[in-house]
């Protein structure tokens, strides 16, 4: 059985094999109910994002590094990201582009660096773990980091952790393969981590301290 807080209202998620009865689950979860009020209260007060417009002056975050967004137009019909200089990120747009346009345009550049990025370090931790994952993919998820199917071998992460640290996606790509290993959160799953990555806690709870994404508003 597995107990689950979710941002960002803090709604709570129980997954259960079939032949658990609504009693047992309904004790498992009076009796993890002081936890789930520390996570609601933690979802309750955690700074979030606001909503990005995709205009000149905004801050937007690059593998946990803030940039200064500039938007530049010109005359042809396509557009352009690139980063200039420590700290700048420049998107050159079509004359009036709307909104949604450029949001996607900036969704999809952040996750091609996510990829580039991701993929040495899937190939490098499975060789390190001696697993082979089928497939591996980004996707948007509000309540998890990433995601594994031990049965089928395939790997998901965050499409948001292009936004966070490089020690951040080391950890939640080491978590995904370790379940390759064990499925569920056990001994041999924790010594894995430990091991492989001895601050794996404190990387995970500067993870889960980062401001929350403006979609969970």
């Amino acid at each position: 059985m597995h107990i689950g807080v979710c941002p960002p209202e803090g709604r709570v998620r129980v997954a259960a094999p079939e032949a658990v009865s609504l009693d047992a689950i309904r004790v498992a979860v009076l009796t993890r109910m002081p936890w789930i009020r520390r996570r609601q209260a933690q979802f309750a007060n955690q700074e979030r994002q606001s909503q990005r417009e995709y205009v000149s002056g905004e801050t937007h975050y690059v593998f946990g590094r803030p940039f200064r967004l500039s938007v530049r137009e010109w005359d042809r019909r396509t557009h352009l990201i690139n980063v200039e200089g420590a700290d700048r990120l420049i998107l050159t747009t079509p004359r009036n582009a709307a909104f949604e346009t450029r949001r996607n345009w900036m969704l999809k550049w952040h996750r091609k660096r996510l990829r580039e990025t991701a993929g040495p370090k899937i190939a490098a931790w499975s060789d390190r773990l001696n697993v082979t994952p089928e497939s591996w993919g980004i996707k948007a998820m509000k309540t998890k980091w990433g995601s594994c199917n031990p049965e089928r071998g395939s790997i998901w992460i965050n499409a948001e952790l292009s936004r966070k640290p490089p020690e951040a996606i080391d950890f939640v790509i080491l978590h995904e393969l370790t379940h390759l290993i064990s499925p569920h959160h056990d001994e041999t799953f924790l010594a894995v981590l430990d091991r492989e990555m001895p601050t794996w806690r404190q990387v995970r709870s500067d993870l889960n301290a980062l401001p929350l994404a403006a979609w969970v508003d």
